[in-house]
């Protein structure tokens, strides 16, 4: 049985499979043409821990589009209220024998524990700081339709790396696939280990992403801070903000990306998120159905 529990562990294969599957379904979705009964009959069971838009939705999209059942578990109407485990909530579902379950939690390695008690592929869709593996490969899918490869690319990564498991995901994905990362975010976003030994270290956007082919901005990741620490969202701006000003720093051709939720003003300016010569965050998250698409195929068409 086959998971998906993060990058880390893929093989350059293995990322290439899922990639070459969700460049078909991309395509398959434009012309309206693909199996639509591939999964008929499998019951796909999402349990999201925190709130979502884009991935519990495109998760749906993905399954429905494949021809699965979609089940939402919704944890705040659950037995977990009344006291119950989170082990003895993931046993009971379990024995409902689900095709595979999509997982976010904001425990670290938390799909890692659901998927040694479940006897069905688990897919992680957001743990901690850790791990988002479909957003990463939705990301790189994003780039090689702009660019062609991901081979020699130069890709920044600006803002909160520390609190990130996007931050994360794309720099295994990425480095595994031949890109150059860089991390920009001030000091106190500079995690305590890379997640990719060799990744440089910015503390400046004008020398971060200069020369780069893709620059990607992350929001401040509040909910996983203390409140001391969260730095002034206009003082962040005016340091760190990708403006159009900025932006002359990298490549003509560059391209600016954001996972979501993007907070306008602090991480990214509104008219540069919304600058179709530059953005491809719409392309992002219609990436995600395709993306997911794939994903869903691969663990669940045995």
């Amino acid at each position: 049985m086959e998971h998906l529990l993060g990058i880390k562990e893929l093989s350059v294969n293995r990322v290439k499979d899922f990639l070459d599957r969700a460049d078909y379904y991309t395509k398959a979705l434009q012309s309206g043409k693909w199996d639509k009964e591939k999964l008929k009959n499998k019951v796909v069971l999402t349990l999201f821990f925190e709130n979502s838009t884009r991935t519990v939705t495109s998760f749906n999209f993905a399954g429905l589009r494949l021809g699965a059942e979609m089940i939402n578990w919704n944890a705040e109407v659950s037995s977990l209220s009344k006291n119950e485990s989170f082990n003895d909530t993931i046993d009971t579902l379990g024995a409902m024998k689900p095709d595979a379950v999509v997982i976010r939690h904001k425990e670290y390695g938390a799909p890692i524990k659901v998927a040694e008690r479940l006897d069905c592929p688990v897919i992680n869709a957001g743990d901690s700081w850790r791990e988002h593996p479909t957003q990463a490969l939705l990301d790189a899918l994003t780039i090689m339709q702009e660019k062609g490869s991901l081979e020699g690319l130069n890709v920044a990564i600006c803002g909160d790396i520390s609190h990130s498991r996007v931050a994360n995901s794309n720099a295994y994905l990425l480095s595994k696939m031949g890109a150059n990362i860089r991390f920009v975010a001030p000091s106190f976003f500079k995690p305590e280990e890379m997640p990719v030994e060799g990744i440089p270290f910015y503390d400046t956007m004008e020398e971060g992403i200069k020369d780069c082919d893709v620059v990607m901005t992350l929001r401040i990741q509040k909910e996983r801070m203390q409140q001391s620490k969260i730095p002034d969202d206009n003082a962040y701006f005016k340091d760190y903000g990708l403006t159009y000003e900025r932006l002359k720093y990298a490549k003509p051709d560059a391209i600016v990306m954001h996972p979501g939720p993007m907070n306008r003003g602090v991480e990214i300016a509104g008219d540069v998120a919304d600058d179709p010569k530059y953005s491809r965050m719409t392309a992002q998250v219609a990436n995600g159905i395709p993306t997911r698409m794939a994903v869903l195929d691969l663990l669940l068409s045995k």
